[in-house]
Formats: structure tokens, sequence, C-alpha cells
């Protein structure tokens, strides 16, 4: 075949082999992932992350993005849905999750995963813990540093003691422990927590210094005032410091009138008090003493002052807290049951009663009077003119009537007159007498009785 011939054969076969690969890749079909991606896509918090979805097909697909199952949609203010991606911007904490973008056209769909992961920056998570950077320990007590902290991917700690790295504790890395300190122990410890969203750290300045022979100090604030319930139970602690262990004792100050329920008791200041059962003293790794008095099943008995003293050979420290206990809501219950019963209070029901009595006194003495001056017999007629004294009639001018009688008189004779004749009067008894009646409860009730009779 002519050389001119072959070449012509060539070029037609390339082209239709052009034409063959072009009318395939045009062929319809569901749609197909473009480029490849990384599924694991970290992001820190507060920023913004765009997750890409490269897909395409013929026709062109639909995407829609779902987030542990839920569908996004634009009532998710901070997600927007675009053409070939998802943004969301200033993630939160609970962004974190799976993704999934899904295309779909009329041949079929295909799925593309995400896991978003939110790095968060380390973060003390105890910092009450942390407040007291300056610590002063005696010689050969102990001490423990915490830096305990959180964060996404879990951080990690390199203690620091001034500029010297630390050996790691792989049991609580979180917690430096410092036993038997020595004066060389002194100095600065830091604490480095960092993961890959950034690092935090703190300074503890530790002192140690050598003990000296001095009294104890009771440190912190207790013991504290203390309210309990009746019956409840409460307790009031106390720290001493002291250079060797101390003699913690608790006392609760007599009140007045009440010695005679204790056994003994002693004298401080002019005030009585009582001494109580100590408990056991802890020894505490700050180099403290700790000591607790339990106070169980309360009663108003257990109200007052009490004191922590805390004694060594070298002298002593005190500090002075107050218990209240409440009334016992039984006996409270009753009370105001009674007073509710009642409706009034005790003067009121016993005056109007005693008030209705002397008014009924005044008129039957007023009826009585009024009853005899109707039946006086006329002068002319022989009558035996008498006055009351106590319970007799005298008659007028007997002898033995002296004005000595007199005050004994309920009513008085008008003045006698040789030519009148006397008024008859009539005889009247009053008695008056008053009645204290004592209660279990402590009130007293006082009233009081007229009595009278024509």
């Amino acid at each position: 075949m002519p050389r001119g011939s072959k070449l012509r054969m060539d070029f037609l076969y390339l082209l239709a082999f052009t034409m063959v690969f072009g009318l395939c890749n045009s062929v319809r079909g569901p749609p197909r992932i473009a480029k490849k991606v990384m599924s694991r896509q970290p992001v820190k918090l507060g920023h913004t992350v765009r997750l890409a979805c490269p897909v395409e097909g013929d026709p062109p697909p639909l995407t829609m993005w779902i987030k542990d199952g839920r569908t996004i949609h634009s009532g998710w203010t901070r997600f927007r849905v675009l053409q070939h991606g998802l943004k969301i911007k200033e993630v939160e904490v609970e962004d974190a999750g799976v993704y999934v973008c899904r295309a779909t056209n009329g041949f079929g769909s295909i799925h593309l995963n995400y896991t978003l992961i939110i790095i968060i920056k380390p973060r003390f998570t105890q910092p009450s813990k942390m407040r007291q950077r300056v610590i002063a320990r005696p010689v050969g007590s102990s001490v423990r540093l915490k830096c305990t902290a959180s964060g996404n991917p879990r951080p990690d700690i390199v203690w620091w003691k001034d500029d010297e790295r630390l050996s790691e504790n792989k049991r609580n890395r979180w917690t430096l422990s410092l036993r038997n300190l020595k004066p060389e122990s002194s100095g600065k410890y830091t604490c480095r927590v960092f993961n890959t969203a950034g690092e935090i750290n703190a300074t503890y300045k530790l002192d140690v210094v050598e003990r000296t022979r001095s009294k104890p100090v009771l440190t912190g604030t207790h013991p504290v005032n203390t309210t309990v319930e009746y019956g409840g139970t409460t307790s009031f602690q106390c720290k001493v410091r002291s250079d060797v262990k101390p003699v913690v004792q608790w006392l609760k100050r007599v009140e007045y009138g009440t010695e005679n329920k204790y056994n003994s008791t002693i004298e401080v200041g002019g005030q009585k008090f009582v001494v109580l059962p100590a408990g056991d003293v802890w020894f505490r790794p700050d180099g403290s003493y700790l000591n607790k008095l339990l106070i169980a099943r309360a009663t108003e008995d257990h109200s007052g002052m009490y004191i922590c003293l805390g004694a060594n050979t070298m002298g002593y420290s005190f500090r002075s807290a107050f218990l209240t206990v409440l009334p016992d809501p039984k006996i409270e219950k009753t009370t105001t049951s009674s007073r509710a019963a009642s409706g009034l209070p005790w003067p009121v029901i016993i005056g109007i009663p005693a008030g209705a009595i002397f008014i009924s006194g005044m008129i039957l003495l007023w009826f009585c009077q009024t009853r005899r001056h109707g039946s006086v017999p006329p002068p002319h007629r022989h009558q035996r003119d008498c006055v009351v004294l106590d319970k007799d009639c005298v008659p007028i001018g007997n002898p033995e009537f002296t004005v000595a009688a007199q005050p004994h008189l309920l009513v008085q004779a008008p003045a006698m007159v040789p030519t009148v004749t006397p008024k008859m009067y009539p005889k009247i008894y009053t008695d008056f007498h008053t009645h204290t009646h004592a209660h279990t409860e402590g009130k007293i009730h006082q009233h009081q009785h007229f009595h009278y009779q024509c």
C-alpha cells in the first residue's frame, strides 16, 4: 500500500476512536464524585468551616445536606447550603457530628459523608481549687498542686519546676504531689496544658520553711455560726496549725442557772464552761490538724456558744461560734392549734364575762333596792327600825351599835334624828373574790367573781 494511503487510514481510525470516546463520556447516568475529599474535618471553636460536595452528572444532580439524621434547611441560621457545599458560621460545640451530602438526579443518587470535629482550646475545670497560688509549708509536710483541665482533643500536660521539666506522673498527671518537703523544694511550679487549639498554664510559688516552736494557730474561718433543725445533726470543725501535734478540745458555755445539769464545769474569765468529749485529731497534707465536734439529735439544750481550743507546750489559741437549734415543730404546732381554737386572746376571753357579771350585779342591786322601797310600811305602823351590820339587823338606838362598828357597814343609815323615823335599807350581801389558775404551758390566768343577794 502506498505510504500516503496508509497515513490517511491511520487518521480515519483516530478520528473514529475520538468520536466513540466522546459519545461514551456524554452518556447520561447517575451522579458521581468528581474528586476525593477528607472525611474528617477539624475546625476550631468559633471559626467558620466549608464542607465541599464535588459531584457531577448528566443531568446535573440536586444536593441536600443532612446532620445526624436531620435535614438542614433555611431555619438553621448559621448554616447555608451552597451549590457545591455547606457553609457553617461561628461553629459551636453542638455542631460536631456526621454530615451527609446527598446528590440526586433522574438516574440515581450518591452520598458523601463528613465527620465534623470541633477543636476546643484547653481550659481549667476546677479554678476554685487553684486560687491559692502562693503556698507556705513547713519542712516534712506535703502539698498537692492541681491543674485539672479539659479540651478537644484531650489536652496534654507538662509540669516544670523553675526551668526544669519534671518527670510525668501517668497515674494522675493533673495533680502534682510533693511529699516530705525540704528547703530545696521551694520554687515556682508551672503546669503547661496544650492541644492543637492552644495552650494555657498556671504557676504556683512554694515556700518551704523550717519548723519553729510556737503556740498553735487556728487557720481558716472555722468554727462558724450554725443553725440546725430540732432533732437534726450538725457539726463544728476546727483547723489548727502547729509545729507538733496539738491537743484540740471543745468547750460549751454554761448558761446562768443551769450549772446543776453538768457534773463539772470550769470557770474562764468569769464564765463557766463544760468540757465536751474530744474526737480524733487528723493530720492534713497542708500541715494542719483537723478536729470535728458532732452534735446529733439536737435539742434546745444544745444551743449556745462553743469554743475550739488548740494547745501545745508553747501556748494555746481558741475561737468561738454559736449554735442555734430551731424550735420543736411538734410543740410549735400544738401551741398554734390551741391559739387558733380559742380564737381570741385569754385576757379578752376572761374580761368579757367578768364585765357582764359586774353589770348584771349592778342591775340586780338596783332591782333589790327598788323592790324594797316599794314595800316600806307607812311611818305610823309599828315597824322595827334597823340598819344592816354584816348580816344582822341591828335596831336603831341599840347601845351596842357604836361608831367603831361603822366601818363594817355595807350600807350606812342616814343621820339619826329622834323626831324622824329612819328609812329601812335592804340587807345586801356582797361576795368578792379572785381565782388564779396556773396551767402546764406556763400561763397564769386570773379572774374575779362578784356575788349579790338581796
